[in-house]
């Protein structure tokens, strides 16, 4: 018994590292948008809807620690800056496309609740 509880924690610790590393709200519609290549900062922040400025630099910063993200800084006046996925986080696209399909058939179909 004292085997499977420890194989039940592991298994929820991986889940949840998994969660901080991709699990912010946007995360992932900016890997998604990423999938289409390298995104100037102002390319990511106008292809997401409803982001703004300071969510957009605390995720990308949260995702270049983790190794998701490569950010490119160039010196130019002002200073150019590009992301692109890593290898780390091109292996993300199966994953995200089948949430979208799940998403698709679960999600967006089920009825909302009415404020009554």
């Amino acid at each position: 018994m004292i085997q499977k509880n420890s194989a039940d924690c592991a298994e929820k610790c991986v889940i949840r590292e998994i969660l901080d590393v991709i699990g912010g709200k946007w995360s992932i519609p900016i890997i998604h948008t990423l999938f289409d290549g390298t995104k100037r900062f102002m390319e990511l922040e106008r292809s997401i809807p409803g982001i703004n400025t300071r969510m957009l630099v605390k995720e990308l910063k949260n995702m270049e620690a983790n190794g998701i993200v490569e950010r490119t800084v160039y010196p130019t006046v002002p200073p150019t800056v590009e992301y692109t996925l890593t290898e780390k986080g091109k292996q993300l696209e199966p994953v995200i496309h089948e949430l979208h399909n799940w998403g698709s058939k679960f999600v967006s179909k089920e009825k909302k609740p009415s404020l009554k």
